[in-house]
């Protein structure tokens, strides 16, 4: 027999993915009644989930590869996940799954559903022709799924939207915007600078170069050569996933040279930001609201970021931060010595960061507002299904 409970069913490719950026909805999901469901590749993070007590799906998902026999097998999996689960939601976390889900639900009758765009990636913000390809397929499937009845789609920055609604000729009212996945406040809460000692410039990201690693590396050279006494420190992993991964070699190399500190992994976010004095992300991906730019902004740093979409929607040009053209590493290196030299402004920076935060940013606000989502789709569901 089905459950009684309404069931959510949540389409990502990988399980940390999931638990990093979409966990405080699911919670908050579960907690309202409805029956959790992720369907996503399990790595290391499946128990967590299940404690959660949300039920895993496994499924394989080949990243990086446009090989039609992938893609078939992919849809293949999803179309039987959803003839089984028949979930009375669906939330497509990405362009990827939010394509292939869509159709999958076109396919299997499942409905409503939420394509949930956290930002349109590199094919978006590149220049080439076999960038320009990608997205005109891209742009051209989300004009043929996500435009269908019952279907709805989040967006995190307003370029986004536009784009969907001028572009992809998407109705305006189905395009919703809730500006990335919130932060917790609590947890990323303010702390006075340490402003002794040398000034610490933190980077926490994957380590892509279109997050701007090569150009931040750069900038740190050209302080260097300035004379300007700043620590630069780059946190993260590389994904040996991803074509555009700077390399564990280059890292290592860049570390031992001594212009940066690269310290890998750290799950320690929040004490790094209060041992930090300026965040930075140099981005030229199209990001939907970076995460580490709001949790920095949270713990009441200022940002140096690219004038890019996602990365102004958290910053505002002098009032939290400074944005900077993209792949310009003399720019940033400016940005940074701007803020080095003057420790009034970047505090005065870092204090309207955190206001921003707690007014439209915060976990509790950006979880309301899916939660909103969810709860008028199914009650439009079911107001249509009793007509």
């Amino acid at each position: 027999m089905r459950p009684t409970s309404r069931g959510i069913l949540f389409l990502v490719t990988e399980d940390w993915y999931f638990c990093l950026h979409r966990l405080p909805i699911a919670r908050a999901a579960r907690d309202a009644g409805f029956r959790i469901m992720v369907a996503t590749q399990v790595r290391d993070h499946g128990e967590v989930l299940e404690r959660e007590g949300f039920q895993v799906i496994p499924m394989c998902w080949t990243r990086g590869s446009l090989n039609p026999l992938h893609t078939l097998a992919e849809l293949r999996q999803i179309i039987g996940i959803y003839r089984k689960h028949r979930p009375d939601l669906v939330h497509h976390v990405a362009v990827r799954p939010s394509i292939y889900g869509s159709i999958a639900a076109a396919l299997t009758g499942v409905s409503p559903v939420v394509n949930n765009l956290a930002g349109l990636g590199l094919a978006f913000s590149s220049g080439g022709a076999y960038a320009r390809l990608v997205r005109a397929v891209v742009t051209t499937a989300f004009r043929l799924l996500f435009g269908r009845p019952g279907n709805c789609t989040l967006v995190e920055n307003s370029d986004d939207r536009a784009f969907l609604i001028t572009k992809a000729g998407l109705d305006a009212d189905s395009v919703i915007l809730i500006r990335g996945v919130g932060v917790d406040i609590r947890r990323f809460a303010p702390t006075p600078e340490h402003l002794e000692g040398v000034p610490v410039v933190t980077f926490v990201s994957r380590m892509l170069w279109p997050k701007g690693v090569g150009e931040l590396v750069e900038a740190a050279h050209i302080l260097c050569e300035r004379g300007v006494v700043v620590k630069v420190r780059l946190v993260g992993m590389p994904d040996t996933t991803s074509r555009v991964s700077v390399q564990e070699q280059q890292l290592a190399q860049w570390n031992s040279e001594g212009v940066i500190e690269w310290l890998g992994y750290r799950d320690d976010i929040p004490e790094l930001w209060r041992a930090s004095n300026i965040a930075v992300l140099p981005s030229y991906y199209r990001e939907g609201v970076p995460r580490s730019l709001l949790e920095a902004a949270a713990c009441g740093r200022a940002i140096v970021t690219t004038d890019m979409p996602g990365c102004r929607e958290i910053v505002q040009h002098g009032i939290n931060g400074l944005l900077v053209p993209p792949r310009d590493s003399q720019a940033i290196a400016d940005a940074i010595q701007q803020l080095v030299e003057d420790p009034a402004t970047r505090q005065h920076m870092g204090a309207a960061g955190r206001v921003l935060v707690e007014e439209g940013f915060s976990e509790e606000y950006t979880v309301e507002q899916t939660l909103a989502v969810y709860r008028r789709l199914v009650e439009d569901r079911a107001a249509n299904a009793s007509t």
